[in-house]
């Protein structure tokens, strides 16, 4: 039975450079390597720009642990959203852009299983990755630095 008790992991942070800037590294889920301190890197099958339906694999590492996921990019709204759902675990992961009254850009990030968390990735975690609670409150850490590193990127 999956984990259904699932609260969402956010954070948001005020980027100094307009949504266009900030969506040209988001939408990009490449780069998220740079920034994430989980993914160390991502791959787009078909290569090519990220779009509605792009199918990525990712690989991510927590100490010496590395596994493989794939995610399918389920929502993509230019300068707006994009979201990506994980195969393995049934999580989404978000990145929302709201332009502010001074120009830029405030930009949340969110994890959120909307249809739970599946046995296989609570199992897993349980056993490998010290539990769901630290576990998520890892992601909920991680989420924080990649928001830090994309602002700083934007306003490079």
């Amino acid at each position: 039975m999956p984990q259904t008790d699932v609260a969402p992991i956010e954070a948001t942070t005020e980027i100094d450079a307009p949504p266009a800037q900030v969506w040209a590294l988001v939408s990009d889920l490449r780069n998220m390597a740079r920034w994430s301190p989980q993914c160390v890197k991502t791959f787009v099958r078909g290569g090519g720009d990220v779009a509605q339906g792009s199918k990525m694999v990712n690989i991510n590492r927590r100490g010496p642990l590395f596994w493989p996921t794939q995610s399918k990019v389920v929502r993509f709204t230019p300068e707006k959203e994009i979201a990506f759902r994980v195969k393995e675990n049934w999580t989404i992961w978000s990145y929302t852009l709201e332009p502010t009254a001074t120009g830029g850009t405030r930009l949340t990030g969110k994890r959120e299983a909307p249809d739970g968390i599946s046995d296989l990735s609570v199992g897993l975690t349980k056993r490998v990755l010290g539990g769901t609670e630290t576990f998520a409150s890892e992601l909920a850490a991680g989420i924080q630095q990649t928001l830090g590193k994309i602002k700083a990127d934007a306003e490079r």
